[in-house]
């Protein structure tokens, strides 16, 4: 299955499936989850990278317990636009992980969701420590909630 553009991910995925958000770092992978109507994202979990099979094999893990149907995998799109280094790097990720399992993904534009989450971490005065807990799984619900919220706008087919 190719990658997808955000709003073709409704029509892919199984009934009542969810979606998983996923923020990809050199070091980590912050994932969240939808509900079932695809209309709230909440932060979830992290996984440690260590090699590109293991980080599939947990992925997949948290999808099949959790019956996920799609991804949304936040893209780092330089702030004027661009596409660098990072962004090669998750798009190599995505093909890797498709030629894994054939799953819905799409890549949803993550400009400033770290910076967004941090400075939401610091407005309610979390330690360092703390921030570095959460701040990968927090940025992963900051890209998925964007999808969400951006195919709730969308007309609905009928």
């Amino acid at each position: 299955m190719p990658v997808l553009e955000p709003a073709q991910l409704p029509a892919a995925l199984p009934r009542h499936a969810r979606l998983m958000g996923l923020d990809l770092g050199t070091k980590t992978i912050g994932l969240a989850l939808s509900d079932v109507r695809l209309s709230i994202a909440t932060p979830f979990d992290t996984i440690r990278r260590t090699k590109f099979t293991k980080d599939a094999e947990a992925l997949f893990a948290f999808v099949d317990k959790h019956e996920v149907g799609g991804l949304v995998v936040g893209l780092p799109v330089e702030m004027d636009g661009t596409q660098g280094a990072r962004c090669q790097s998750t798009r190599a990720f995505v093909r890797n992980l498709l030629g894994l399992r054939d799953l819905p993904v799409a890549l949803w534009d993550e400009r400033l969701s770290t910076a967004a989450v941090t400075r939401t971490l610091l407005e309610a005065d979390s330690s360092r420590a703390k921030r570095a807990q959460v701040v990968d799984k927090m940025a992963a619900a900051y890209i998925l909630q964007g999808c969400l919220d951006f195919l709730a706008a969308q007309p609905k087919a009928g």
